[in-house]
This record gives C-alpha cells, sequence and structure tokens, in this order.
C-alpha cells in the first residue's frame, strides 16, 4: 500500500473516531439530563437532533470509507451499497436541517420586542417538534433517488457504465439527467444555507447592536461576563460560520465529482475528508463553548475513575 493511501486511511480513521467520541459524549450528556428529569430547553433538542445525524453520518459514511481507503476488501453488494448511501444522505439533510433550524430558533429568540420576529418568540417552541420532523422527511423523499442509481463495485452490471466513489459505484447518466438530479439534491440544501446565512447576518447585527448599547451604559459595577443568551448565539453563530464554510468546499468537490467522466482516487477521497469534517468537528466546538457540558463531563470521568 503506498504511503499517500496509508496517510488517507488514518485521516479516515482519527476523523471518525474523534467525531464519534465527541458525539457519543454529547448524545450521554442529554441522555442523563433527560433521565434524571432535568428540563430540557428547545435549542437542547434541536442539538441532539444535529448530534444524532452526525453520529449517522460518520457510521454510515466514516466507517465504511475509512475501511476501503486503508485496503479491507467490502463486499457491501448492491443493497447494503443503496442502503449505507441513503442513510449518509439523509443524515447530511439531516445535519444541514437541523443547523438550519438550530440558527432560525435562535434568531427569533434574541430578537428584540419591537421585531417583526417578536409576535414568533412564544410559538416558536411549539414547532421546533415539527419542523425537525418535517426536516428529516424531506431529506428522506429527496434523497430516494439514490437507491436507484447506486451499485456494488462488484456489480454484474456493465463496469464501463459504473462511477466508483470508493466502496460503492454510481451508474453514470447523460450530463442532462445528471444535471437535473443534481439540482434537485441541492434545492433544500440552498434554502437552508440561504436562511442560515439570513438569520446569522440578523443575529451579528443584533449582537453589535447590544454591544454598542452597553458600552454606553457601562458602570463599573456591570460584570464584564456576557450574558447566557449572547454566549448561546455566538456558539450558534460560529457552528453554522463553520458548517457554512466545509459545506462549501464539499459542494466544490461534488461538482467535480458530478462533472468529471471518472474521478480519480485522490478526488474521491479529499471530498469524503471534507464532507465528514463538520460531524467530526462540531460536538467539540460546543464542548469548548458550553462549560455546563465540559464541566459535566469532566466530573462524570473523574467519578467513573474512583
Amino acid at each position: 500500500m503506498a504511503a499517500s493511501e496509508v496517510l488517507i486511511g488514518v485521516i479516515f480513521l482519527l476523523q471518525t473516531v474523534a467525531g464519534i467520541l465527541g458525539n457519543s459524549s454529547l448524545l450521554y450528556h442529554y441522555f442523563f439530563l433527560y433521565f434524571t428529569g432535568s428540563r430540557l430547553k428547545c435549542t437542547d433538542l434541536i442539538l441532539k437532533h444535529l448530534i444524532g445525524a452526525n453520529l449517522l453520518t460518520l457510521l454510515g459514511r466514516g466507517v465504511p470509507q475509512t475501511m476501503a481507503a486503508l485496503g479491507w476488501k467490502l463486499s457491501l453488494g448492491d443493497v447494503g451499497c443503496k442502503l449505507l448511501l441513503y442513510l449518509h444522505r439523509v443524515s447530511r439533510g439531516g445535519s444541514i436541517g437541523s443547523t438550519c433550524i438550530l440558527s432560525v430558533f435562535q434568531a427569533i429568540t434574541i430578537s428584540p420586542r419591537e421585531s417583526r420576529w417578536a409576535d414568533l418568540k412564544e410559538k416558536a417552541p411549539k414547532y421546533v417538534g415539527s419542523s425537525l420532523c418535517l426536516i428529516w422527511a424531506l431529506f428522506s423523499l429527496v434523497n430516494v433517488i439514490f437507491l436507484m442509481y447506486t451499485t456494488g463495485n462488484w456489480s454484474k452490471k456493465n463496469l464501463t457504465n459504473l462511477k466508483h466513489h470508493g466502496y460503492c459505484s454510481s451508474i453514470r447518466q447523460d450530463k442532462t439527467t445528471e444535471s437535473l438530479h443534481a439540482a434537485l439534491l441541492a434545492l433544500p440544501d440552498v434554502l437552508c444555507l440561504g436562511l442560515m446565512l439570513w438569520t446569522s447576518s440578523f443575529m451579528v447585527s443584533i449582537l453589535h447592536r447590544h454591544k454598542q448599547k452597553m458600552q454606553h451604559i457601562h458602570r463599573t459595577n456591570v460584570s464584564p461576563r456576557s450574558s447566557p443568551e449572547s454566549r448561546a448565539t455566538k456558539t450558534i453563530l460560529l457552528l453554522v460560520s463553520t458548517y457554512v464554510c466545509f459545506y462549501t468546499l464539499s459542494c466544490i468537490f461534488q461538482l467535480c465529482l458530478l462533472f468529471i467522466y471518472n474521478p480519480n482516487w485522490f478526488l474521491v477521497n479529499i471530498s469524503a475528508i471534507v464532507a465528514g469534517f463538520f460531524p467530526a468537528v462540531s460536538p467539540f466546538l460546543l464542548l469548548s463553548r458550553d462549560s455546563s457540558i465540559s464541566s459535566f463531563l469532566e466530573i462524570n470521568v473523574t467519578f467513573s475513575g474512583r
């Protein structure tokens, strides 16, 4: 095995293991709060869906991609490839949808009373659960297309008509059909991305105005610590900006894979690594920003070590 193949395999392995451990730690935190009867916020419900989507993405794509990169042959067959790629695409949609809902909900939460969104403050929590269910249903429906065109690498179909993607392959279509499919798949993503950028701009403007206001009324007895709402908003802005950056890079690579007749091994693997960055990195962003979660995990690790 070449050194470049070993390097790619190690990157996949580190990304997958770190992502699974980080997301599992956060999921354990929320399950503990639930079973101890603690009151969870609406943002906690959204974050649980985001964590679940991240775990499904890492398990459905990261694990088989790591095995393939390290030279382990996977004979998944047509059914296995169809289910794994479909699971990856749906969980990817759940990730962008949950991040979008998180951004919209926080924008409504911190909106000033004179804002046009002020009336939604009391109604928004009631629709969080149904919005999340709608997101999962939408991406489950849209990505059915992958069940039709995905096949195993050792399929009996004509090998010249297959485009290889590591451990699985897809059946080539003509350029017009592929462009239509790409547009259909990209439409929900573009809508979610547009909402995230809009609400993020709105939250940044609110934080900026709040900062200017606090500078004018600053007194010596005012605590320099920011409010919980401000800290939560900054954390969500960090999540959204990280998602947008990695999503943009992922889209560039996906377009290359779409329009290149026979993509090489390096391009396929780099595209998969970029797509797996957000599910692997996002739990650590939350852990670094939320002191209550970090303290909770430190206490439990210390307790379990005794």
